[in-house]
């Protein structure tokens, strides 16, 4: 869908676009990217939702790991409510983690640092799902970044 120019000019109106309807300012804004016509790009928006692109697949690789760290306590503190479901749980995120991994490569360096903070998250939505006392959770992670992601491993 061109826009036509006016008095304030395409890029005002591109950016307009950007709270009224954002699909069509992101077609817009990939068309102008396609045709080389930078100086009529919203660059303030574009930037913004570049940044933000990344800033998702990094929530996304902490949540799932997150979710992951949970289901390992619970496979390591539950030994008898151990399951096949269980099992899917952890092998679905670790793919998933992979998938973000694969396609941003410079987030397996924010992993390391970040763990100490998604094992507490995880032990936080593990409490309600195990119904154990917090104490009963190790102090810090048991368990390195590198067992964490290996597809073989399983805590005992």
């Amino acid at each position: 869908m061109p826009l036509r120019a006016s008095k304030h000019g395409i890029r005002e109106n591109l950016a307009s676009f950007y709270e009224k309807d954002f699909f069509v300012w992101t077609q817009r804004t990939a068309e102008l990217l396609r045709a080389g016509r930078f100086t009529e790009i919203d660059v303030e928006h574009a930037a913004e939702e570049i940044e933000g692109m990344g800033k998702r697949d990094l929530k996304e690789v902490n949540i799932r790991m997150q979710v992951l760290l949970m289901h390992l306590l619970k496979w390591l503190l539950q030994p008898d409510m151990r399951s096949s479901s269980w099992r899917s749980k952890i092998v679905a995120q670790r793919i998933e983690i992979e998938a973000v991994l694969r396609q941003s490569p410079s987030l397996r360096a924010r992993l390391g640092p970040a763990l100490p903070d998604n094992y507490v998250q995880a032990i936080r939505r593990a409490l309600p799902e195990t119904g154990l006392p917090k104490e009963q959770f190790p102090a810090e992670c048991p368990f390195t970044l590198r067992k964490i992601l290996d597809d073989d491993f399983l805590p005992e």
